[in-house]
């Protein structure tokens, strides 16, 4: 018998499907649980959203201090990092997220668009 661990399997492709693998992995390891658990889950996409910032600081040097700290590749990261972030809060609140948020996207496309 082999003493290594198997190989992980490979990440979804789809959108949702890695929504729903990601927000399964922090069910399983979250310390704590419940309507508190849920809670620091959306408070999350905060502290994702203050490195945006930090990193739209970093790539223009706005703090003298620090001067360049980031790139547009990072802030394109961070970015990506809150939409991760709130489509996985999204899903905590409803297994049947990819519906809600199709049906908003829906309505802010009409909405925008006049169609």
């Amino acid at each position: 018998m082999s003493d290594h661990l198997s190989p992980a399997p490979p990440p979804p492709t789809d959108l949702w499907d890695s929504v729903d693998v990601l927000c399964g992995w922090l069910d399983a390891n979250r310390p704590v649980g419940d309507r508190e658990g849920l809670l620091l889950r959306i408070l999350k996409l905060s502290e994702e959203v203050g490195e945006v910032a930090e990193a739209v600081i970093g790539a223009t040097g706005q703090n003298p201090r620090k001067g360049t700290t980031h790139t547009w590749d990072d802030v394109r990261a961070e970015l990506c990092d809150v939409a991760v972030t709130a489509l996985i809060a999204l899903r905590t609140l409803t297994p049947d997220a990819r519906e809600v948020f199709t049906d908003h996207l829906a309505r802010v496309t009409r909405r925008s668009l006049g169609t």
